[in-house]
């Protein structure tokens, strides 16, 4: 997760301002126990290897440290209902986490992840729904819900990618990539238009690499999925990039003019 750059803060950071963060970070651990007992769960049902308990212990440590720090840093009065949806999505990603990486000593039971990726992704149409009802979004919220939403691709594009080939893992690098790139090439941060298209995409990708991995199908046939899912991602990144590009190009408004992306002037 990359939570550090998101500052949730509506008002100026004042020093001398008491923040109480106890609230907040209460949750937080609440939630980093969540992880911890399904881990104890799934490790009694299927005898989790070394591997598995490792890695889900490292995801539900670094969940809660950089969760933390960026609630910390962004001020926020409370955790907010949404949040603590998506603070199970990340606990029911952290159990599909720890059963891939045992999957490299020996194949977990194929019902049990299909079942714990399927409650991931359905509730992710919830957090976001929660959050505009209750009237509780917020920048971090939103970057916390991605953030779980792209760790969930990358983990599902590796054990996809155990069947099918490392091709597969240009699906759950790609959104790291991009993130990267920016580093290099600032104007890929600017915000982008809200987009269906967008929005389509990225849900597709986790239903599509679980249909791939639940093993319905014919290999071939799970290869095409797989295809799709990859060519629909390449089309919608590419289309974000080329727009971002385009806009990094229009000349800076002069003082007192407002440019409407278009090279014209208000």
């Amino acid at each position: 997760m990359a939570l550090n750059n998101t500052y949730d803060a509506c008002e100026p950071y004042d020093p001398y301002d008491v923040y109480d963060a106890r609230p907040v970070q209460q949750e937080t651990a609440v939630g980093a126990g969540a992880m911890l007992l399904l881990l104890v769960l799934l490790g009694t049902a299927i005898g989790m290897g070394t591997a598995g308990w490792l890695t889900g212990l490292a995801f539900a440590f670094a969940s809660w440290a950089v969760l933390s720090r960026a609630l910390h840093r962004s001020r926020l009065p409370s955790f907010g209902p949404a949040n603590r949806v998506t603070l199970g999505r990340a606990a029911l990603v952290g159990g599909v986490t720890a059963l891939v990486a045992d999957s490299f000593r020996s194949a977990p039971p194929v019902s049990l992840l299909v079942g714990l990726t399927a409650v991931a992704l359905i509730l992710d149409g919830v957090d976001g729904r929660v959050a505009r009802r209750t009237g509780t979004s917020t920048p971090l919220g939103a970057r916390f819900d991605m953030e779980v939403d792209a760790f969930l691709i990358l983990v599902l594009s590796v054990y996809v990618a155990m069947d099918l080939g490392p091709w597969v893992l240009l699906i759950g690098g790609m959104r790291y990539v991009f993130v990267a790139a920016a580093r290099v090439w600032p104007w890929l941060t600017a915000p982008l238009p809200p987009s269906t298209a967008r929005k389509t995409v990225a849900a597709l990708q986790g239903v599509l690499l679980l249909l791939a991995g639940a093993h319905l199908l014919p290999r071939l046939a799970n290869a095409g999925v797989v295809a799709v899912a990859l060519g629909l991602l390449v089309w919608s990144f590419g289309r974000d990039v080329r727009w971002l590009w385009r806009r990094s190009r229009v000349p800076a408004a002069p003082a007192g003019r407002v440019s409407d992306l278009t090279g014209q002037y208000t």
